[in-house]
Parts: C-alpha cells; structure tokens; sequence
C-alpha cells in the first residue's frame, strides 16, 4: 500500500482509508458484524492504516455501533493504525442536536475512547457543524486540555454543506486550529477543489470521501434501480437517477489494463487529480475493499485522461 503525508501532522497514512459508517447503518444495506471484522482484518493485511468513524455510525438506542465494531475488528494491531473519530453529533440525541462545546467534547471523546478501546484518538473531527451558533467557544480551550492530557493528538474538520461552511475551514487553518479537513470530492462533485487546493498550500491535510458518489460510481447501480426506502439515494427522482447513471457511463475511457472498474477508477482519479492525502473507501464486503486497494496499486493516470475528465465535467451533483 502506498502512502502519503497527512498534511502538518507528519503522520503517513495509506493512499486509502477504511471508512465505517456502512459498519453501523442500514443507509446501504445491513452489514453483518462479523462481516465488518473481517473487512477490518483484511485492510490490516493489506496494510490500510488510516481508519474513519464517528459516535454518529449508530442507532437512536445506541451510539458508535461502528467504534465499538473497530475497535474490536483492531484489537492488539490498534497501535499500528491511525484513527479518526468525530464529535459533535450523537444519534441518541438526535444527530442535529449539535454538541460543539467543551462539555459535549470532553464527553464525547471520553465515551469514544472507551468503545474505541484506546487511550487516544489521533485525528478528532468536528462532524458536519451547519450554523456557527453551535460552535462555542469554550470548545477550543478543551480540546486544548484534552491534547495536553494526551487523548487526542490533531483536530480537523468533517464538511457538509459546503457552501455554508468552507469558510469556517479556512479560518480554523489559518488560526491553526485545525489540521486536517475531511470533504467530499469525486468525479461527480468536485466544489470543494479551491478550497482543498488553497489549504494544502498551507499545509492541511485532506482526506477525501463520498468518492464513489453514494454508489452512482460503483457500477451497480442502473437506469431502473429502485432503492429501498432507507436507502440514502431515494430521495431522487427517476429522472435525477437517469442523469448520474449516464454521467457514470460516460467515465468508461477511465477504465484501461490496469484499472478494471469504474470504482477503481473513481478512487484511483481522485488519487490523481488533487493532492489529497488518502480516499476513503467505505467497502462492506472484502472484494469490493480490494478492489479499492487495487486503484492504489495502480499506475497514476497520464495528462491526458485527466484532461479529459475536466472537458466532461459540466455540473457537480449534490452530495450526502
């Protein structure tokens, strides 16, 4: 597995990353625990080091279904990984009932570590803030406490909605409050390209995710799929399906010798296209992990490939 700095951390993490929201969710389709663990156990093999979760991957009942998940999955290898969790959101309380503040943090780091089954926590990223009404102030000087004590080491920022919220990541890594952000960039939506362009000169880290555009650059989903109800993508019409499926179709020149897939081209261009420092794969099962694997492995692709898939890029469709 090849692998890149993470920004101003100095950590070198893995060109991919093991993402665990699926782990913990039906939003996809139920995943077994078992089936988890051993997805966990064949990136340790495969030698993936940067693992992703958050206490928000678990049910109204419970919180961090996913931690709990990893942190068994790593057992006696968790000091040979680097892992990211989040705060700010619990589904227990409802996920838009924000907790940025000091007591909400401390909490929730508290609470991660334990399901987590670790002493620190490397990467802590505030998850998704929407309104900066629900960023208070005294969550700075806890994190501040909870480096000092040693059970957090970096601090990023998780983005959604766009937008609304990229500028707060530019202030944060000016002040140097943060060092890593987490944003979504694929073939099918790339807004967040200024932004992680401007911060990387900085020296930001940034961790890529969504790059398989919620399934619509997997390969499996068609013309006439029609997703279950707790699926994350039937909230679009018919018509919106069509567009992202033909807009897929159109990225087959992405496929050569050595990519073999539309998801491996999709991660391997990301790879390529900007200087991140790692892609999340958020795979449930081993093969669809070690097709990703594969994309790292993969030659870069030439001048001309990327070129063309800027020429073809007329309009970023929504994201998660």
């Amino acid at each position: 597995m090849n692998e890149r700095i993470l920004g101003r951390t100095g950590l070198s993490c893995s060109e991919i990353g093991l993402g665990t929201w699926a782990f913990a969710s039906n939003v996809y389709g139920d995943v077994e625990k078992s089936k988890s663990i051993d997805v966990i156990r064949y990136a340790l093999d495969r030698g993936i080091n940067f693992y992703d979760t958050a206490p928000l991957y678990g049910s109204e009942e419970e919180d961090g279904i996913a931690e709990k998940i990893l942190g068994e999955g790593l057992g006696d290898d968790r000091d040979k990984v680097i892992i990211s969790t989040k705060f700010g959101r619990q589904p227990t309380l409802g996920a838009l009932n924000a907790q940025f503040h000091a007591q909400g943090v401390r909490k929730s780091v508290e609470a991660s570590l334990q399901r987590l089954n670790t002493d620190r926590i490397d990467v802590l990223f505030f998850h998704s803030p929407f309104g900066t009404d629900t960023i208070h102030d005294d969550v700075w000087d806890e994190i501040g406490i909870l480096k000092e004590e040693g059970k957090l080491r970096f601090v990023g920022h998780s983005i959604s909605k766009f937008e609304e919220t990229e500028q707060w990541a530019r202030s944060w890594a000016e002040e140097r409050k943060i060092d890593i952000i987490q944003v979504v960039y694929s073939l099918m939506n790339r807004e967040s390209l200024p932004l992680i362009e401007d911060l990387v000169r900085g020296g930001i880290g940034v961790v890529a995710r969504e790059s398989l555009a919620n399934g619509f650059l997997s390969g499996a989903i068609k013309r006439d799929t029609v997703f279950p109800e707790n699926n994350l993508n039937c909230r679009y019409s018919r018509e919106e399906i069509i567009e992202r499926v033909e807009y897929a179709e159109s990225l087959d020149f992405l496929i050569n010798d050595q990519i073999k897939s539309l998801p491996q081209a999709a991660l391997r261009w990301v790879l390529d296209d900007i200087p991140v420092s790692l892609v999340l794969s958020g795979a449930t099962c081993v093969e669809h992990l070690s097709d990703a694997i594969d994309a790292s492995a993969a030659e870069p692709y030439d001048v001309n490939a990327l070129a063309h898939a800027r020429e073809i890029h007329v309009k970023d469709f929504s994201a998660a």
